[in-house]
């Protein structure tokens, strides 16, 4: 089975499916010498993990990471980090009715066509568990990141019909996490979550999409065509289960601009570089970064499981069957996607930064060649 790995120098790769044993992730490639611990990685988990609320799945999962290997002594070695979530609270018995009787607009039945078998506990591969990989490695990534000078950030703009004004990266930093819908504006806020406990009541689910927006990304990331820092970012974001649409910028409003209502001016700044007036093309031109912030949106669509009676047949008897999801799951997704949307956008920054040659792929400290450094261990005979 391919698919399994993300990034070029900063490599990602996981494994686990949702109701196995545990999760695991291990990543390739992370320089030496940043300060790293379980703890820094668990506060990224517990935004994600379930049952934080009411509008979440009610599965019980502490989802506490350990770490195997690549550190010492706190600090990353160079070597593959290697980490595991174990599963606690995984019920399979609710899915046997779906063995051979796909859910709608599931995996089911494409995974099983593709390989003639597949692991239908909770959705196996295909479920949206495997998200707590994703965001283990990009807390690692969130580090770099955070040494470099970058902040990233992400909360939901829009639930079903309703959508947050337009709110600042110091407003995103400060309101997001108040609210169990992360919505950096707390008045829309609490206009979603009564929608989403609307939908919950009627046995359904809703749609949303979430904003995400980056300070400090240096000018020059990117290459043409096909590493595209749009090209790389969609692919990332569009990897994100039950994403439907990735834009930058102005995104899809684009078609609605002439050339000359979008084209922006150069100026100077203040060092005398030129700098466009305005940042309509969201931080890329040309496929490669301007140094202006990088924003854009992520569409999710509304979550397949659901109580509402539904349609399906089973192959091997040929029955069509009425059936109803019964489980534990989310009414809506965007509210625990916003720390997966913000772990898959590290990643895919970390990864341009190595490549562009602003990181040194072996150690971070700028002191190659040298052994005896402040994050070396210290010889116990020593002491």
């Amino acid at each position: 089975m391919n698919g399994n790995e993300f990034g070029r120098l900063f490599r990602v790769t996981t494994h686990g499916e949702s109701h196995g044993p545990a999760m695991g992730v291990t990543v390739s490639g992370c320089p030496a010498g940043i300060a790293l611990s379980e703890e820094d990685v668990q506060r990224e988990l517990d935004r994600r993990k379930p049952g934080q609320s009411m509008i979440t799945t009610s599965r019980n999962e502490p989802d506490a990471v350990e770490i195997h290997s690549g550190l010492q002594d706190g600090y990353t070695t160079g070597t593959p980090i290697g980490m595991t979530i174990q599963n606690k609270d995984s019920r399979s018995g609710k899915y046997e009715p779906f063995v051979t009787a796909p859910r709608p607009s599931h995996g089911d039945f494409t995974y099983s066509a593709k390989f003639g078998t597949r692991n239908w506990g909770g959705g196996g591969r295909s479920s949206a568990r495997e998200t707590v990989n994703w965001v283990a490695a990009g807390a690692i990534a969130g580090k770099i990141l955070e040494r470099e000078g970058i902040e990233v950030k992400a909360h939901v703009n829009q639930i079903g019909e309703i959508r947050a004004p337009k709110v600042s990266f110091e407003q995103l930093l400060e309101h997001t996490e108040e609210n169990p819908v992360r919505c950096a504006h707390p008045e829309t806020a609490e206009q979603m979550r009564e929608r989403i406990e609307e939908y919950q009541a009627e046995g359904d689910s809703i749609g949303g999409s979430i904003y995400f927006e980056t300070r400090g990304v240096p000018r020059g990331l990117g290459a043409p065509r096909f590493d595209s820092v749009p090209a790389r970012l969609g692919r990332a974001l569009m990897a994100v289960p039950a994403a439907t649409g990735f834009e930058f910028g102005l995104g899809r409003s684009a078609r609605e601009r002439t050339g000359s209502e979008r084209n922006e001016d150069w100026t100077t700044n203040d060092d005398g570089d030129p700098v466009p007036v305005g940042n309509d093309h969201g931080g890329i031109q040309g496929g490669i970064t301007t140094g202006q912030p990088i924003y854009g949106e992520v569409t999710l669509h509304a979550p397949t499981s659901i109580p509402k009676s539904q349609t399906t047949v089973d192959w091997e008897t040929g029955e069509q069957k009425e059936i109803q999801v019964i489980g534990r799951h989310d009414p809506v997704l965007p509210p625990r996607g916003v720390p997966v949307v913000e772990a898959m956008v590290n990643l895919t920054l970390v990864d341009f930064l190595l490549l562009s040659g602003r990181l040194n792929p072996d150690r971070l400290d700028d002191q190659p060649g040298e052994y005896d450094t402040a994050y070396h261990p210290r010889s116990p005979e020593n002491k």
